[in-house]
């Protein structure tokens, strides 16, 4: 979700609660764009982190310190001379903007009481934090704005603070019916985007929510749509932001799997196909979900190595298998020339010397056919000449049929990494991938380092019944999981012809209720390159029917007896362990 209005008003929110009547203590500036407060309250000492990262704008609560410089940058040092022991008397948000102001009081020189304004914008890659006086003069910013970097405001000491109305947009805490209907019938464009185009800090997945628990497209032109669906619209409409207006917040992550899809302050109820948890506070929700971000964000390019090695082969080999593939069409007009062959030394005494072909009955299909002949040979030596073409086209194709076979299993192969590589989610993962790929030999082992020893482990998940459901995260501990984990009874899942992980389900002897089927199918689907499918074929059997053929590679099997269902990824209610 954007970090919109409603999520600043639940962080405004927050705050006021926490920090309110709390004393300054502490001021770093850890990185060029960020600070970090320690602020004494009543209900003990709280840190806050405020970044106006250009790339990743944050405010929240943290329990987690930084180190900072040795010499405190020239903000930070105004800061702590201004407010370094200052009192917070009132934090708010103007309107639904991303910005928030906090009030504080200090003593200046002379002990006279003063109050000072931190203005703390949270906009993309024009955050910023602007620290003013009482009349909302700028003394000075994290970050300059010069009349050259912006033509709508500048940002320097001296100058007076405001927010530049540039997107025109309305208040939705207040908004009439009519000013609310004109509004979006003003703008030609589907509903959904019409709403987060004219309301302050509605972000399109709020527009998308909001048409949701309405009933409507929000693909749907407003002018398309009647006044009593337009009323029926701003009741909703407003009800929504009754929530925000009551400070009745319910800060959560959706999760798709493992993997944090989204977040928000206010309930998404079209986001019914993730798994939703919620938080007691907006700020563990933020630390929580960017933590996990970038913690995925960095697998990413920890993996970048490996994907590339692992993309340079398998378009090798798609390669190898397409020529091969062309070579053997070519080997299926083998058989004419054996045919040519016999005919030629059956019906071949009354060929006249020099022809350059004759005509014979193929007795195969009743039919006539015309044989090319050499003339400069003789019917026998024309014979043998096809009969040669035969053989080498036969020993062409027996070798191209085992040979295609072998490049078909190394990409079915390479996929199932390439697989493994997009399930990863720790440096344990890739490591053993990694140790997975120096055993198959497509990438060297560093003669200087010894094999590493691996800490991944499979994911763990159990069924609504109370069934441990075991997902192997890549090929080495597929086998692990079916060939010396699982027992001969326990069920083993697998998404039916395409890579994926082994699921097994340990019964301890019982028979499976049907839900825990229905769960494990669905682990089998999400982690498969069928993942996002509406629904993937999933086979499941027993352990004791699955096989592992001598020589094969890691996380292949075979199994002749099973049963199949088909099943969508959705694994938002199966409880990760």
């Amino acid at each position: 979700m954007a970090f919109d209005g409603i999520t600043v008003a639940n962080i405004a929110h927050e705050l006021k609660n926490e920090l309110k009547e709390g004393r300054i203590s502490k001021i770093a500036q850890p990185e060029a764009d960020e600070l970090l407060i320690t602020i004494k309250t009543p209900n003990g000492q709280k840190r806050l982190c405020i970044s106006a990262s250009a790339s990743l704008p944050l405010l929240y609560l943290t329990d987690d310190n930084k180190p900072s410089p040795m010499t405190a940058p020239n903000f930070c040092m105004l800061l702590r001379k201004h407010i370094g022991s200052g009192r917070i008397v009132n934090i708010t948000q103007p309107g639904l903007e991303r910005i928030i102001h906090f009030e504080i009081e200090h003593l200046d020189e002379l002990g006279d009481l003063c109050k000072k304004i931190l203005i703390v914008e949270i906009m993309g890659k024009h955050s910023n934090i602007i620290f003013c006086n009482d009349e909302m003069m700028i003394i000075d910013s994290i970050k300059h704005v010069s009349s050259q970097m912006s033509s709508v405001r500048e940002v320097l000491p001296g100058q007076n603070y405001f927010v530049p109305d540039t997107m025109k947009k309305q208040d939705p805490l207040n908004i009439s019916l009519e000013d609310f209907i004109g509004e979006l019938q003003a703008k030609p464009m589907p509903l959904g985007k019409a709403l987060y185009c004219a309301f302050t800090g509605v972000s399109p997945v709020v527009a998308e929510e909001i048409c949701y628990i309405s009933g409507i497209e929000s693909g749907i032109t407003p002018k398309e749509l009647s006044d009593d669906i337009l009323t029926h619209l701003y009741h909703q409409f407003t009800i929504y932001f009754d929530q925000v207006t009551d400070g009745a917040f319910s800060p959560a992550i959706y999760y798709d799997g493992v993997v944090p899809k989204d977040f928000s302050s206010l309930p998404l109820t079209h986001f019914s196909t993730y798994e939703r948890r919620e938080y007691t506070s907006i700020s563990s929700v933020l630390e929580t979900y960017y933590a996990a971000k970038n913690a995925l964000t960095r697998i990413r390019q920890k993996s970048a190595d490996l994907r590339h090695v692992v993309q340079t082969a398998l378009e090798r080999s798609r390669k190898k298998y397409d020529l091969q593939a062309r070579q053997l069409r070519d080997t299926e007009k083998r058989d004419k020339f054996r045919v040519y062959g016999e005919l030629i030394n059956t019906y071949g005494y009354g060929v006249e010397e020099g022809a350059k072909s004759f005509e014979a009955l193929n007795y195969y299909t009743n039919e006539n056919i015309t044989i090319p002949l050499d003339p400069q040979k003789t019917t026998q030596e024309n014979a043998q000449k096809y009969f040669d073409r035969y053989n080498k086209l036969k020993r062409t194709f027996e070798a191209l049929t085992e040979l295609i076979q072998e490049t078909k299993d190394d990409i079915t192969y390479l996929e199932s990494i390439s697989t493994a590589l997009d399930i990863a989610i720790s440096e344990d993962d890739l490591a053993q991938i990694k140790e997975e790929l120096i055993d198959s030999g497509y990438v060297k082992r560093k003669f200087t380092k010894k094999k590493v020893k691996i800490k991944s482990r499979p994911f763990h998940y159990v069924s609504s019944d109370g069934y441990d459901m075991y997902v192997g995260k890549n090929n080495l501990q597929n086998d692990e999981l079916t060939f010396h984990f699982a027992v001969g009874n326990d069920w083993w899942f697998h998404a039916k012809q395409m890579p994926g992980s082994h699921v097994i389900v340990k019964t301890n002897g019982d028979e499976l209720p049907d839900t825990t089927f229905e769960q494990a199918a669905k682990l089998a689907a999400y982690y498969s390159k069928g993942r996002g499918s509406e629904k993937v074929e999933i086979d499941y059997v027993e352990k004791k029917h699955v096989k592992k053929p001598n020589g094969s590679k890691p996380g292949f099997v075979v199994y002749y007896t099973n049963y199949s269902m088909m099943m969508d990824g959705d694994i938002s209610g199966i409880t990760l362990v």
